[in-house]
């Protein structure tokens, strides 16, 4: 396809949330807004079961990241094979965030950097560095900063460069 402008817009099936979850989200992020809703009409409502001017999707930008929420119903559910990466440049970024997405989350989701938030979606935070650090070029150091990782739930930056520069 040439001179074509490819756009990915992530697309987020909530059960009947979707709103809530947009403004939750943007709630978090400096760098956000909500864009466009739509909503049920009497079109379809044998097959989706929604009721009229529910809210069907909602736009919205999470650091020039589009994102559709959509109300689907209960059909699906999220994993953690799938999450979304926030890179922190500092240990500050990575509690803010931790703290802010974990919020009424599940807390036997979080491990290494990972959490699952009030709505089943899961995040990574962590910081700028950390890849780097584990593909270090000296097998030991790798080992070492994986070792500490795999001991914490949210990342302590000063414990992973400790764990490398041992």
């Amino acid at each position: 396809m040439k001179n074509k402008l490819l756009k990915i817009t992530t697309n987020l099936w909530f059960d009947t949330q979707a709103e809530e979850a947009a403004r939750f989200y943007t709630s978090i992020f400096e760098n956000s807004k909500i864009g466009r809703t739509t909503y049920y009409g009497k079109a379809g409502r044998e097959i989706h079961g929604m009721s009229e001017e529910t809210v069907m999707t909602i736009e919205f930008e999470l650091e020039g990241q589009t994102f559709v929420a959509l109300n689907g119903g209960p059909h699906f559910k999220f994993t953690e094979a799938i999450s979304f990466i926030i890179h922190c440049e500092s240990q500050e970024d990575v509690d803010y965030y931790w703290e802010k997405l974990s919020q009424g989350g599940d807390e036997k989701a979080q491990a290494c950097g990972w959490l699952k938030d009030q709505f089943g979606v899961s995040w990574q935070i962590i910081p700028e560095n950390i890849t780097d650090m584990i593909n270090d070029t000296d097998p030991d150091r790798s080992a070492r900063v994986m070792t500490a990782l795999y001991q914490m739930k949210k990342i302590d930056i000063n414990t992973l460069k400790l764990a490398y520069n041992e």
